[in-house]
């Protein structure tokens, strides 16, 4: 069986996505590029491509790579997915899929018309404690599901990526880091049908965006939640969250050896958990098995759209200080809109 032959562009977070790729029997690392060349240093070293692209584009177009892994920064991912869907390419895009619904339904547009998969990183759903919670609510371990929590609490004060790309007036810290909360209680509870939300600017001031946002949302089944972020918190980078039930209560993070489950009697259970809170390389694993198989992987673009439209839902109650009702996007034969 011939292997599943990928190219990784943006050597940052794709470096993990590389050795994701090159650990694999069914894939091969045909080509990777990033301009600074100590990141491309590092990936060779590491995970030994076939090969180093010179430029994004040489890797969208060539003729000896099946997928594409778009992993730069957020305001380049419609343009290079784009691209290589149009040249063929299936696409692993990181998350957030774009910056703007409109951008979101050109890179379906462009999969849907090319007859490509388009899958979308949102790598908390392969969290093994977040992956563990699912498996739990959805057999009913909990019982009936009233209340969700997420977090994204990392400090940004440091990392504000090469040339400033995350100091972007369109790069919201709850779209470009809290969208991993809000697409992880989505992919629990169901999608959400309203949010009102809070923010302020406290910490990062020389950013143009606020950095601290608390959102309320309802979701179905009468299911309500909250989604908090900051990208300004002096603490270390966790995700901590909480599922309520009619039988129990799940405690959880990505980033303990442990999660906490409480039954009827408020009895807890210590359930041992491996860390691995960017585990791309069951991401990998999911794109080529859904290429092998001929069907979509399980994180589709418009799962990634529906988190970019949950976020800029909660930014725009921010600015309007009102509950927003959610808009998702739509497909018909003659068009892609909201």
């Amino acid at each position: 069986m011939e292997k599943i032959r990928y190219g990784v562009i943006g050597l940052s977070m794709g470096a993990y996505h590389a050795k994701g790729v090159a650990a694999q029997v069914e894939s091969e690392l045909a080509a990777v590029y990033d301009p600074n060349p100590e990141a491309v240093a590092a990936v060779v070293r590491d995970s030994h491509p076939l090969r180093v692209a010179e430029s994004w584009q040489e890797i969208a177009l060539a003729d000896d790579i099946d997928v594409v892994v778009v992993c730069t920064p957020d305001q380049l991912h419609e343009e290079m997915t784009i691209l290589a869907l149009e040249h063929g390419k299936h696409v692993l895009c990181e998350k957030p899929m774009a910056l703007t619904r409109e951008a979101c339904a050109h890179m379906i547009a462009a999969a849907e018309a090319t007859g490509k998969k388009l899958m979308v990183g949102q790598v908390c759903r392969y969290a093994p404690a977040f992956a563990k919670a699912k498996e739990l609510i959805d057999a009913g371990e909990i019982g009936e599901l009233y209340y969700v929590e997420s977090e994204y609490a990392h400090d940004y004060l440091k990392v504000r990526g090469a040339n400033d790309w995350r100091v972007d007036p369109m790069r919201y810290g709850l779209l470009g880091g809290g969208c991993h909360a809000m697409d992880l209680l989505s992919w629990i509870a169901g999608r959400p049908n309203e949010v009102f939300a809070y923010s302020n600017h406290k910490m990062l001031k020389d950013w143009p965006t606020d950095d601290t946002t608390i959102a309320v949302l309802k979701y179905p089944g009468d299911v309500i939640g909250k989604v908090f972020c900051s990208i300004s918190c002096k603490r270390d980078y966790t995700m901590r969250s909480l599922f309520y039930g009619s039988k129990g209560t799940i405690i959880c993070d990505n980033t303990s050896p442990e999660m906490t489950i409480f039954d009827e009697n408020h009895a807890p259970r210590k359930l041992p958990i491996d860390i691995n809170n960017h585990n791309v390389f069951a991401e990998i694993s999911e794109m080529t098995a859904a290429i092998r198989e001929n069907r979509l992987p399980s994180t589709t673009g418009y799962d990634g759209a529906d988190t970019v439209s949950i976020c800029l839902s909660a930014v725009e109650s921010t600015k309007s200080g009102l509950p927003v009702k959610i808009s998702y996007l739509k497909s018909s034969e003659k068009k892609i809109s909201f």
